[in-house]
C-alpha cells in the first residue's frame, strides 16, 4: 500500500460519512429514517437493493467459483426472467397493499403475534449472521493480505469497517444508505473493469486470458442431478430462483425498499433495475475470474508459495491487488471491495433496526414518545446492532468451505424457512398458525441437513448428487408440503390477506 492508495481510501470513507451527515440534517421522523419518506426514486432504490444483495461474498465468490469449477455457476442467471415475473407481478402488488413498516406485521395480521415474532427473530438472526460473515470475509480475505497484516489483526479491521458503516447509517438512515449504495455500485463495476483492462494490457490482449478449450479441472456441463457434480443447469436454476424469490418475498431488506417507493408499479421498476444489474455484473465477475486465472498461470512467481491458482481462487483478487496493481489503482480496487461490504452492511443495519424498532420495541413498549425521541432510539438501536455484528464476525473462521459454500451454509441458511411463513400467509387459504410453525420447522431441518451434510454424517446425500446447491428448493418443498398438510387439522383460521 502506497500513500496514494491511502489517500483514495480516506477520500472514500470521508465521502460515505459526508452522505450520512448530509441526510441526518434532513431526517425529521422515524418514517424518513427507516423508509426514506416512502417516495424514493425507483432506479436509485433498485441499485441499492442490487448492491445490498451483492456483498463482498459474491464479489470474491463468483471469480473464485469460476476459477475452480468453471462457468456452470452462471447457469443460475437463466432464472432471472422467471424471478422478474414471479416477484414483480405476484409478490410486490400483494405486499404493497399492506401499509406496514416491518414486513413481519403481515404475519401477525394472518396468524397472530407468535408467528410474527418467529418471523422477526428469523430475520434478525439471518441478517446478523450474514452481516458478520460479510465483515469477516472482507477483513480476513481482503484487507489482511492486502495490507500485509498479521491475521490476528482481523478483529480490529472488522471493528474499523463496522465503525465507519454504522456511523453514516445511524446518522442518515435509508436515504444515506441508498445514496451510498448507488455510488458503491459504480465503484464495484469500475473496480472489476480496471482489473480486466490491466490484465489484458499485461498479457497482450483479451485473447490471452480467454480460454480456447475447456480446462480439465472444470466441471462438465450437466443438466440434471448427478453424483459428485456441484452445479447443474437444473440445480443452478432452481437454487437461484428459490433463493431470490424467497428473499424478495420475506426479507425486510427487500420489502423495505418496495415500501420506500411510491406504489406497486414503482416498486416493480425498482426490482427490475436490481435484476438487470445482477445480469450485467455476474458475467463481468466471471470474466475477472478468467483473467485472474490466466494472469497467475502466466506469472506463477506472483503467487505466494503456499497458494495455488485453482484451490485458492477466492484469494487471487486480493493477491493481484497487492502484487499486480500500481499505486493509486490498488486503492480504487480495494475501495470496490469495501463498497461491496459496506453497501450490504449499511442496508442490513438499517433493515434490522427497522424490525427491532417496529416488531419488538414499538410492539411491546406502550409509553408515548415524541417523534424526536423515537428517532433517537432508532439510531441507538442501529449502533447497538453494529456492535453485535462486529463481535459475531470473529466466529466464522471456524466454518469450512470456499466463499460460495459459506454463503449457503451461513448467510442463506434461514432464507427459505423465513419465506415459508409468508408463503403460507399469502398463498394458502386454509393455512393455520400450527401448520405454519410445522412447515417452518421442516424447512429449517432440511436446510440444515443440506448445508451441514458432512458435519452431520449424511454422506448419502452427496452420493445421490444432492449438493448444497439443492438446499433452497428441497427446503421449500419440505416446508410447503408439511405446512399445508398440518393446516388441514382443525385449528383457528383467519381470512387471507387483502
Amino acid at each position: 500500500m502506497h500513500v496514494l492508495d491511502w489517500i483514495v481510501l480516506t477520500l472514500y470513507a470521508v465521502g460515505m460519512l459526508a452522505a450520512g451527515w448530509y441526510y441526518s440534517r434532513r431526517t425529521a421522523n422515524t418514517d424518513d429514517f427507516l423508509l426514506g419518506g416512502r417516495n424514493m426514486s425507483p432506479w436509485m432504490v433498485g441499485l441499492s437493493l442490487f448492491a445490498t444483495l451483492l456483498s463482498t461474498l459474491t464479489y470474491l465468490a463468483v471469480p473464485g467459483e469460476m476459477i475452480k469449477y468453471g462457468p456452470m455457476v452462471l447457469s443460475q442467471l437463466i432464472a432471472v426472467p422467471f424471478i422478474a415475473l414471479t416477484v414483480g407481478w405476484l409478490l410486490i402488488p400483494l405486499i404493497m397493499r399492506q401499509r406496514v413498516t416491518s414486513a413481519y406485521e403481515i404475519l401477525e395480521t394472518r396468524f397472530g403475534l407468535g408467528v410474527r415474532m418467529m418471523g422477526s427473530c428469523f430475520f434478525v438472526t439471518l441478517r446478523l449472521f450474514w452481516m458478520s460473515l460479510v465483515i469477516y470475509a472482507t477483513a480476513s480475505a481482503v484487507l489482511v493480505p492486502v495490507l500485509r497484516l498479521d491475521p490476528s489483526m482481523a478483529p480490529w479491521i472488522c471493528a474499523a469497517l463496522g465503525l465507519v458503516t454504522v456511523a453514516y447509517t445511524s446518522m442518515g438512515g435509508l436515504r444515506a444508505v441508498v445514496l451510498t449504495d448507488v455510488v458503491q455500485v459504480f465503484i464495484l463495476f469500475g473496480g472489476a473493469a480496471l482489473v480486466l483492462v490491466l490484465i489484458a494490457i499485461d498479457l497482450g490482449g483479451v485473447g490471452a486470458w480467454w480460454p480456447r478449450e475447456w480446462p480439465s479441472h472444470w466441471q462438465r456441463p450437466v443438466f440434471w442431478v448427478e453424483p459428485d457434480v456441484r452445479f447443474t443447469f437444473a440445480g443452478g436454476f432452481l437454487a437461484f430462483f428459490t433463493w431470490y424469490v424467497c428473499t424478495a418475498g420475506s426479507d425486510q431488506m427487500a420489502i423495505q425498499r418496495y415500501l420506500a417507493t411510491r406504489d406497486a408499479q414503482a416498486a416493480r421498476r425498482m426490482f427490475n433495475v436490481s435484476l438487470l444489474s445482477a445480469i450485467l455484473l455476474w458475467p463481468f465477475l466471471a470474466a475477472v475470474g478468467l483473467a485472474l486465472m490466466a494472469y497467475f498461470l502466466a506469472r506463477p512467481e506472483m503467487l505466494p508459495a503456499d497458494r495455488t491458482v485453482y484451490e485458492h481462487g477466492d484469494q487471487l483478487l486480493p493477491i493481484f491487488i497487492v502484487r499486480g496493481l500500481p499505486a493509486g489503482i490498488s486503492g480504487l480496487v480495494i475501495a470496490a471491495l469495501l463498497a461491496a461490504a459496506m453497501s450490504s452492511l449499511s442496508s442490513g443495519l438499517n433493515s434490522v433496526c427497522s424490525v427491532v424498532t417496529s416488531d419488538f420495541i414499538d410492539r411491546f413498549h406502550k409509553r408515548r414518545e415524541t417523534e424526536i425521541s423515537h428517532l433517537r432510539l432508532a439510531k441507538y438501536v442501529s449502533l447497538a446492532i453494529g456492535v453485535i455484528v462486529v463481535l459475531l464476525s470473529a466466529l466464522f473462521g471456524q466454518v469450512e468451505g470456499n466463499l460460495l459454500e459459506l454463503c449457503y451454509k451461513i448467510a442463506n441458511l434461514l432464507t427459505v424457512p423465513l419465506f415459508m411463513m409468508f408463503f403460507m400467509a399469502m398463498f394458502i387459504p386454509w393455512a393455520t398458525a400450527p401448520g405454519t410453525y410445522a412447515g417452518t420447522a421442516a424447512s429449517l431441518l432440511v436446510a440444515v441437513g443440506f448445508a451441514y451434510q458432512q458435519e452431520l454424517g449424511l454422506a448419502f446425500m452427496n452420493e445421490l448428487g444432492l449438493s448444497f446447491v439443492w438446499m433452497a428448493p428441497a427446503s421449500f418443498v419440505a416446508g410447503a408440503v408439511t405446512g399445508m398438510l398440518v393446516s388441514l387439522f382443525p385449528a383457528r383460521r383467519r381470512p387471507m390477506l387483502g
